[in-house]
């Protein structure tokens, strides 16, 4: 798109969930010719990616980039970006499975979560969505990336099963850096790299509550579940993102003032 909004190095698609939804759901009811993906960057995803290489080119191509995570919505408005609203990865699957009833036999593939964890999950959609067809799931091993000797085998199971929509819950940046490197060898219409979406569908991880969400506490629910896991990278992520911010701001500031001194001609 060209209307990209630019902040904090990442060059967001300003638009809402149903925006979103309506896209992928028009990619996946075309003929396929290449494999298109969206990825939802929160604020752990905004500060891996100013220093890796994987990441950034993962975003540089990726069809769709938009916001997950209410501190960088807010930071999009501190700094006269405004982005017009939230894209959660764990709120776009069950929102795109209701809206596809009007698209019925939408095909659904699952990679990723914990031994078992992505098979309950398509028990979960095919109950409450019956009109959602989940032709698959795999999950692979721990440390599992585009280079392991199972992803051949993971390409050809996707590609017999020919999913309309590839759901990635790989964890950032591995989901974002797989598809990057195998977009070309999918045959998949498009692909939504979702996080932890897989076991929240699938009941093994709790959402926080919804007012935890709509103050943007959720990151703090997810520690306090996780802590040996998060605690330690939410800690990381709560000094780094606000200088990030202060960054963006100052330079911005700097802009306006040159512009302003800049003699009119």
């Amino acid at each position: 798109m060209n209307n990209r909004v630019h902040i904090m190095g990442i060059d967001f698609d300003p638009l809402t969930m149903a925006d979103v939804v309506a896209t992928v759901l028009t990619w996946a009811g075309e003929t396929y010719h290449t494999c298109r993906y969206v990825v939802t960057p929160n604020v752990n995803h905004v500060v891996t990616f100013q220093d890796n290489d994987g990441l950034q080119a993962a975003y540089r191509d990726a069809s769709l980039v938009v916001v997950d995570g209410k501190p960088v919505l807010l930071a999009s408005r501190l700094l006269g970006k405004r982005l017009p609203g939230l894209v959660p990865g764990s709120d776009l699957c069950p929102v795109l499975f209701d809206t596809a009833v009007k698209q019925s036999g939408l095909r659904v593939f699952l990679l990723g979560a914990g031994d078992g964890v992505a098979e309950r999950a398509a028990r979960v959609i095919q109950a409450r969505w019956p009109w959602i067809s989940v032709c698959g799931y795999y999950t692979p091993p721990m440390g599992f990336n585009s280079e392991s000797h199972e992803n051949a085998e993971v390409i050809d199971c996707i590609n017999a099963a020919q999913p309309d929509v590839l759901l990635i819950g790989l964890g950032a940046p591995k989901q974002e850096i797989w598809i990057h490197a195998m977009r070309a060898q999918l045959h998949v219409k498009v692909a939504l790299c979702i996080g932890a979406a897989i076991d929240f569908l699938a009941g093994e991880k709790t959402r926080a509550p919804k007012w935890m969400r709509f103050v943007g506490l959720e990151w703090l629910h997810r520690a306090l579940s996780e802590p040996k896991r998060l605690a330690g990278r939410y800690w990381h992520d709560a000094k780094v993102f606000p200088l990030l911010v202060l960054r963006d701001r100052s330079r911005l500031k700097r802009v306006r003032t040159m512009l302003q001194r800049s003699p009119i001609r």
